[in-house]
């Protein structure tokens, strides 16, 4: 924490939370968009079950991929209000949550949710 307030709160998702959704989202991202570039028999297990749930199952992964999406984004809608609830008033600071919550979800918010801040009652 920058400042001694709470006003600024703000901490980056670990590197492994980071990497992983990352590789995982633009792999979902890239077998439901442009399903014919992924190079499946190159991947082994995760090709084999890819190419297979690109083959049966398409419409589940490509409603699945939006869902995806629209979960993060009420995360991210969510992280603003705990922002609010927490005290985090620096405009910055919350679009920071909001953005880094938007991409790596649960990763993100579960970090804003296990913040207490300082001197503040749990009920106001």
């Amino acid at each position: 924490m920058a400042k001694s307030d709470s006003s600024s709160y703000f901490r980056r998702s670990s590197l492994f939370w980071v990497v992983t959704v990352a590789v995982s989202l633009g792999f979902f991202t890239w077998t439901v968009l442009w399903p014919q570039g992924v190079p499946y028999s190159s991947l082994g297990p995760l090709g084999a079950l890819a190419e297979y749930l690109v083959d049966h199952h398409y419409p589940v992964l490509y409603y699945g991929w939006y869902l995806t999406w629209v979960i993060h984004t009420l995360e991210a809608l969510f992280a603003l209000k705990v922002c609010s609830d927490k005290g985090i008033d620096s405009s910055s600071t919350r679009l920071l949550w909001f953005v880094q919550t938007f991409f790596f979800g649960f990763a993100s918010l579960g970090l804003l949710l296990q913040y207490k801040p300082d001197g503040r009652s749990k009920r106001q």
